[in-house]
């Protein structure tokens, strides 16, 4: 009766312990699966979800954001006219004044007992790359200057066949204008006390 107790009371912890363990095993089961179920069902509810919205909002975003900062990038700077001209500037005065001290002379006239020459007044111009030089713009009508009889004359090509200023007569001078009139060879001139042409200086030109 004694090992009935026993084996009685072994049973009963052993059910007990059984009915423990069975019931901790099937709260654990229940438990892992209920919270498995749980987990499993918020990550597939929850990723997908949010795979799906990020995805849209990756590829609905950043497209019209592409789209702005190319539509804002910086046009490339072009070159404006005044700076075409300003780096094309050949260093020459486009508005210089008249020339005080230099003419082209024309022809010669004796009327009124006394010798004047017939000039127009201007300036130099702007020359061109291929040009030889610069050229003497006149500017106004024909005018005259009286010049001394006795004027120092010097000239250069194609007067004389030089490019220094050689000394001539004021006679040999005025044969040649009358030989070739209209030349509009530029001289410098200097008036003396009484208003005439003391001394005249033809300027060199190519």
């Amino acid at each position: 009766m004694a090992g009935a107790l026993i084996l009685t009371g072994c049973n009963g912890n052993g059910k007990g312990a059984g009915g423990t363990t069975d019931s901790g095993a099937d709260a654990s089961a229940t438990k892992a699966g209920g919270s498995g179920g749980d987990a499993t069902g918020t990550s597939a509810v929850g990723k997908k979800p949010s795979a799906t919205v990020s995805a849209g909002s990756s590829s609905a975003g950043k497209a019209p954001r592409a789209v702005t900062v190319a539509s804002k990038a910086p046009l490339p700077t072009l070159p404006t006219a005044s700076s075409a001209t300003g780096a094309a500037d050949d260093g020459c005065d486009h508005k210089m004044p008249i020339s005080p001290d230099e003419v082209a002379v024309y022809r010669y006239t004796p009327e009124g007992g006394s010798l004047s020459l017939i000039v127009k007044h201007g300036n130099w111009g702007c020359g061109t790359p291929d040009s030889d030089g610069a050229p003497f713009e006149t500017v106004g009508k024909e005018t005259f200057i009286p010049m001394d009889q006795a004027a120092y004359v010097t000239v250069t090509n194609p007067i004389v066949e030089s490019t220094e200023n050689q000394p001539i007569g004021v006679q040999e001078f005025l044969d040649w204008l009358e030989s070739h009139p209209n030349s509009g060879l530029v001289f410098t001139y200097h008036l003396g006390a009484d208003g005439a042409i003391d001394r005249l200086d033809e300027v060199f030109t190519p």
